[in-house]
């Protein structure tokens, strides 16, 4: 019958299938042992970061960022919005390289001294929007943790499979829509401008609620082991909270002081715009750095920290001027092999070593936006997924009647479409 008959070319390309993905995993194994045989040597000889480059990179990114702050001042004030159209791309980009430095003074990368890192993550983080301290505490839980999706569900809090089957048919839907492209700006907007400000207000009016409140019951007891017991989800040590305090309080006076200069509204207007763009490129650069085409995905079982930086992390070949913006972040497979590599050294360790890193998946900017479609965690296969291989896997493997996998696939053809 029909019926039979496609249930054998099931079984059949089945089998295929499984032949490959067993050739496939034999060749993961062995770039993965060849990596580990050496990876200790490749970090002791590009491990290295120097005081003096690094230094030349803060100069060349944040004079030419306040040089064009100055730029837009001299044009608000003479009524030139032409020339702020112009400028926001670039204050974006530069705003962006701000971000990419400061991700990597909280590796203790950027600078050979560990004290210069401090200092400029600081200043980086101010000028970024971000608290770094913090920030980098839970980026380094994402770095020890990489291909543990069990642990780590990306900037994009993805779904397996199994939660996303779970959810009605309505949930679906805004499940894709807001991890559309086009909500990237808004995401940038909240990452880098909202939220570092409104979780440290809410964090310290419970703290102060929290001092007040046991002031009262226990007046012999003094403040500060008063505020030893608070806790919140806000923050995780007094050093996170002081750090969210003063980053706040020299951002909070800085906005104050540009919007006494240039006027409230055209200050804020450029800086939400070009801050929000800077958060965006951000969001989707990170975002296809692990959520690909099959990226490895494991739990914590079987887990691999190598096998994730090689095959869960991928190779963003960028034009030179953008690897120049994003501090030549596209390198990833590198930077997740040791984060102490710093960026000025990232080429040249990939560029020195092809054959260990052949394996790597390379993306260009074309493949930015079809990757942003993998957006589901697949338990069994240990890989990232789009909702439309999903659906369709799911009909193959369950060997459904026709009507029902014609429904399906419809189904899965207008998801994606709603994206």
């Amino acid at each position: 019958s029909a019926s039979s008959h496609d249930r054998e070319v099931v079984a059949t390309d089945q089998l295929t299938m499984d032949s490959r993905f067993s050739d496939e995993a034999a060749d993961v194994r062995a770039s993965v042992q060849r990596l580990k045989a050496c990876k200790r040597e490749l970090i002791a000889v590009y491990g290295k970061s120097e005081d003096g480059r690094a230094a030349a990179q803060v100069a060349a990114t944040l004079l030419p960022l306040a040089a064009l702050w100055g730029v837009a001042a001299l044009a608000l004030r003479g009524g030139y919005p032409a020339v702020i159209v112009v400028l926001l791309p670039l204050m974006s980009l530069f705003l962006l390289r701000v971000f990419a430095l400061m991700h990597e003074c909280g590796h203790r990368s950027l600078f050979r001294s560990s004290r210069l890192n401090r200092i400029f993550g600081f200043v980086f983080g101010v000028v970024s929007g971000m608290p770094q301290y913090v920030w980098a505490q839970h980026h380094n839980y994402h770095h020890v943790t990489n291909g543990n999706w069990a642990k780590y569900r990306g900037p994009l809090a993805i779904l397996s499979v199994d939660e996303y089957d779970a959810l009605t048919p309505r949930q679906r839907r805004a499940y894709v829509r807001a991890r559309h492209v086009l909500i990237a700006p808004l995401a940038g907007f909240l990452y880098l401008i909202v939220n570092p400000r409104l979780t440290w207000i809410k964090g310290t009016i419970q703290l102060l609620w929290h001092v007040i409140w046991m002031k009262c019951r226990q007046p012999c007891v003094s403040l500060r082991d008063h505020a030893a017991t608070f806790r919140t989800h806000y923050w995780n040590s007094v050093a996170e909270f002081r750090h969210m305090t003063l980053n706040n309080l020299v951002l909070l006076s800085i906005w104050g002081l540009m919007a006494w200069l240039l006027g409230p509204g055209p200050f804020f207007l450029v800086y939400i715009i070009s801050s929000s763009f800077a958060g965006a490129a951000g969001i989707v650069l990170f975002t296809v750095q692990h959520n690909f085409e099959h990226a490895y995905a494991s739990d914590g079982n079987n887990w691999d920290y190598d096998e994730a930086a090689l095959h869960g992390t991928s190779f963003l070949v960028l034009p030179s001027w953008l690897n120049w913006f994003t501090a030549n972040i596209g390198y990833h497979h590198i930077h997740h092999l040791s984060p102490r590599i710093p960026n000025y050294r990232l080429a040249a360790c990939h560029a020195e070593n092809k054959a260990l890193f052949s394996g790597v998946r390379r993306l260009t900017l074309a493949d930015v936006g079809p990757s942003l479609k993998f957006i589901l965690w697949d338990t069994r296969a240990r890989r990232i997924v789009s909702v439309a291989e999903h659906l369709t896997t799911s009909v193959t493997s369950n060997s459904m009647m026709p009507c029902d996998a014609a429904t399906r696939i419809q189904l899965a053809t207008s998801t994606e479409t709603s994206r």
